[in-house]
């Protein structure tokens, strides 16, 4: 089997589409290389709830107002959720929040790094996080960059409100027709929420199940020595065990499809290949910058090093702690090499 998509469509920039009774599909841009984000609306009564926001700007915001208007016919939101902190599904939370006045749901450890990482916009980059990627041997220019562009995350981001409601695993959401079964889930985030509407066969699967790419699995400077990968595994194998292969999937990106454990099984082994390539190519001691050509068919540069270095330390770190790798720091950087 493969994934099947589930409509031929998909909406414009601040366009809706319905998926299914009470379940809107609403497409935003983002200034990034990944151009789009999929946010949902789902009816709650006379209201709606509304499923992840968009970044923070004021391009995202006026398309807001218009979808206010369009999309929600004047009605008013009772929640907003937001599956995960990344500037793309919770930068326009506090906007939405305040415009509504109503409350924000998260899972905790989504709101306290949010808070944290917006808090550090403004403030230079601390010698930890400069430690971090000259280990994984940045040269002097490509650290200065790191520094330029600290605290860039907030900049997306609208003020979240001072008080959230906490979502956790297994929690069950009353929203209209819908009761919606919280999955959580760890690598591409702390604390990733999927949504479960196990009576329509619906995910709301946030960035945690893609149908054509892989999230990003990385490892911060916050938690330098993580295994996010190990996470971002048991998470899919639960997600998997807990949906059913026929399910609708709706996505952050990309569109609707199913297929869900096709996809599953896909994600686990493009990064298990990635493990084999690594397990090979350290025979000699690398560094994380030095895998970029085995891990990447893409160019690596300023616009992408720093994600493209949380990834591969990712992988790097699971094989350390499988024992096949180890990890000495020596001449100003952090060596990774077979055991």
């Amino acid at each position: 089997m493969s994934i099947e998509y589930e409509f031929d469509a998909r909406p414009d920039n601040g366009e809706t589409l319905t998926i299914a009774e009470g379940i809107e599909w609403l497409r935003m841009p983002l200034p990034f290389s990944l151009n789009h984000i999929n946010l949902w609306l789902v009816r709650d009564g006379d209201r709606w709830a509304i499923v992840d926001t968009g970044v923070g700007t004021s391009k995202t915001q006026d398309l807001w107002q218009k979808v206010f208007d369009d999309a929600m016919s004047g009605d008013p939101a009772s929640h907003v959720i937001a599956t995960h902190m990344h500037p793309d599904h919770v930068g326009c939370a506090g906007f939405l929040a305040r415009h509504f006045d109503v409350d924000l749901w998260m899972p905790r450890d989504e709101y306290m790094l949010c808070r944290i990482l917006v808090a550090d916009t403004g403030r230079e980059a601390p010698e930890e996080g400069v430690r971090f990627y000259k280990d994984a041997g940045y040269t002097d220019e490509q650290l200065a960059g790191y520094q330029a562009a600290f605290g860039f995350f907030g900049k997306f981001v609208t003020t979240l409100p001072e008080s959230y409601k906490r979502l956790s695993d297994g929690d069950i959401l009353l929203i209209g027709e819908h009761k919606w079964e919280v999955i959580t889930g760890g690598g591409h985030s702390p604390e990733h929420a999927c949504l479960y509407d196990r009576d329509h066969n619906v995910l709301i699967a946030g960035d945690q199940l893609l149908p054509t790419i892989s999230p990003n699995v990385s490892v911060w400077p916050t938690e330098p020595l993580a295994n996010p990968l190990r996470n971002w595994f048991d998470s899919l194998r639960r997600l998997k065990a807990a949906i059913p292969e026929d399910v609708l999937v709706l996505p952050a990106h990309g569109k609707p499809f199913r297929g869900a454990h096709f996809r599953i099984v896909a994600l686990i082994r493009e990064h298990e290949e990635r493990l084999d390539i690594l397990r090979e190519y350290c025979v000699d001691p690398q560094r994380a910058i030095d895998v970029f050509p085995a891990l990447y068919k893409t160019r690596i540069d300023d616009k992408n090093r720093i994600m493209a270095t949380g990834e591969a330390l990712a992988h790097l770190h699971f094989l350390v702690q499988t024992g096949e790798l180890r990890a000495d720091r020596r001449d100003g950087a952090r060596w990774y090499e077979r055991s």
